[in-house]
């Protein structure tokens, strides 16, 4: 089996960001998304193709305000009933799987990739990526920014301008820098 720089970020392992093949699979995504976002509000029908031709899956009833940001669009699988305001950025260099009926504020990051702490790999385009996972039922407040490698449980709320770090267990508020759980949900 061959190796590619695409199979090493979806196995989180050290990749070049600057293969030719994954530079034009990024040049692809920035075309659609450029006509995504140019796409008149009104013209749901037209959005909602585009949002299927990027995403590797969206669901009928997406409803996604523009403008939208992704790297590759394709690593991104979104469930049902999913709603998202403005200025959401998904850096989706590994996978990111987001549940059934979410929500999600204006100006939210959810960001699979680093770069290494060692200076001369960065200065040779190297970084890596971890998988992000939302469950079911989850909103996400305005500004919130979600780690590499996250996890985030059923029916959790994260609060606005929360930076998540670390795993967030189902049925919980979690608020804060870095965000922590402060309670309990029913």
């Amino acid at each position: 089996m061959i190796t590619t720089q695409r199979s090493k970020r979806l196995d989180g392992e050290l990749y070049d960001n600057q293969d030719p093949n994954l530079l034009k699979e990024h040049l692809h995504v920035q075309i659609l998304l450029h006509k995504y976002n140019h796409t008149l509000p009104h013209k749901a029908k037209t959005r909602k193709k585009l949002l299927q031709k990027i995403l590797g899956h969206a669901p009928s009833d997406i409803v996604m305000e523009q403008p939208f940001y992704c790297d590759f669009g394709y690593n991104i699988f979104i469930g049902e009933h999913f709603y998202s305001n403005y200025n959401l950025t998904i850096l989706d260099c590994n996978k990111v799987t987001i549940g059934d009926r979410c929500l999600i504020g204006p100006g939210v990051s959810i960001i699979t990739v680093n770069h290494p702490l060692h200076r001369a790999s960065r200065a040779s385009h190297l970084e890596y990526a971890k998988p992000i996972v939302i469950g079911d039922d989850v909103w996400i407040g305005c500004g919130a920014i979600i780690n590499p490698g996250v996890t985030i449980g059923d029916n959790v709320v994260i609060g606005s301008g929360s930076i998540v770090t670390r795993d967030i267990p189902s049925n919980s508020l979690a608020v804060g820098t870095p965000a922590r759980v402060i309670r309990k949900l029913e």
